[in-house]
């Protein structure tokens, strides 16, 4: 997962000593789990049942008439269960957690919609979630913050 080694002039990763531990276990407990089709059975069940996956192709035909020529679609992502993409990625970090026998989870979000997925995850599996967020973000994406709240973050 991670090469320890530098790329070109300014490449590189820094990981502060006290996470390394840490850090490689999460890299052992991807590894053998990407490879396990059981996970991807259970990832794939939770998407369609829980977060509306496979979400539809809707035909824009308002906007293949504005721009004639080409056939507009669009991926409603935005049916997704949290209103974004973000939970297909956080579903399948908690389905990761589980399988490590972890009981928290943290994250940061900027406009919120990942600390919203990540909290819906969190109550979905039963782990304590702490979402970090700037105090400006905290006032102007106040619905997030509400949601994330009543999700137990």
């Amino acid at each position: 997962m991670i090469t320890r080694r530098y790329y070109g002039q300014f490449g590189g990763a820094y990981l502060p000593e006290i996470l390394v531990a840490t850090f490689d276990e999460l890299v052992r407990a991807f590894e053998e789990t990407k490879a396990d089709p059981s996970f991807w059975q259970e990832y794939e069940r939770i998407m369609s049942t829980y977060s509306c996956r496979p979400t539809p192709i809707t035909f824009a035909g308002n906007l293949t008439r504005h721009f004639g020529g080409a056939r507009i679609y669009i991926k409603r992502e935005d049916l997704n269960h949290t209103g974004a993409h973000k939970a297909n990625n956080v579903m399948g970090q908690g389905l990761l957690v589980k399988r490590m026998g972890k009981t928290r989870v943290i994250a940061e979000t900027g406009a919120g919609q990942h600390g919203v997925a990540t909290a819906t995850m969190a109550a979905r599996f039963g782990f304590r979630c702490t979402i970090y967020m700037g105090e400006v973000d905290v006032w102007r994406q106040r619905p997030n913050v509400f949601w994330m709240k009543r999700l137990g973050a």
